[in-house]
C-alpha cells in the first residue's frame, strides 16, 4: 500500500503564504501524477494542481499565478506554494498520487488525509 502524508497547513492572514508538503511511502514503483485538491466546507473536492512526473504542470484557474506545485521524483514528494493567500482559499487541502506498485503494473490512487488551511481576512 502506498501512504500520503501532508503537513504545512494552518493559519494565515490575507496576502500571506503557505507551504504544503506531502511525502509518498511504501510499497511503490513508480508515481505518474501527484497533485493537491481542496474541498471547502459545504463544496465539493475541487483540483487545485498537478504534477506528472514528466513535469507537466496543471492549475486552476484560482491557483494561476498564485500557487506553484513542485514535486522531487527522487524523495516521491510533492509541494504546494501558496502566495497571496485568500479567505476563499480556506479549505482542506488533500494530496493525490496515481502510483504503480510494481512494473507493469495497474495504476492506483490514493489520497492523503488532508491539511487545513484556514486564511484570515
Amino acid at each position: 500500500q502506498v501512504q500520503l502524508v501532508e503537513s504545512g497547513g494552518g493559519l494565515v492572514q490575507a496576502g500571506g503564504s503557505l507551504r504544503l508538503s506531502c511525502a509518498a511511502s511504501g510499497r511503490i514503483f513508480s508515481i505518474r501524477a501527484m497533485g493537491w485538491y481542496r474541498q471547502a466546507p459545504g463544496k465539493q473536492r475541487e483540483l487545485v494542481a498537478t504534477s506528472t512526473s514528466g513535469g507537466s504542470t496543471n492549475y486552476a484557474d484560482s491557483a494561476t499565478g498564485r500557487f506553484t506545485i513542485s514535486r522531487d521524483n527522487a524523495k516521491n514528494t510533492v509541494y504546494l506554494q501558496m502566495n497571496s493567500l485568500k479567505p476563499e482559499d480556506t479549505a482542506v487541502y488533500y494530496c493525490r498520487a496515481v502510483a504503480q506498485l510494481v512494473a507493469k503494473g495497474s495504476e492506483y490512487l490514493y489520497w492523503g488525509q488532508g491539511t487545513q488551511v484556514t486564511v484570515s481576512s
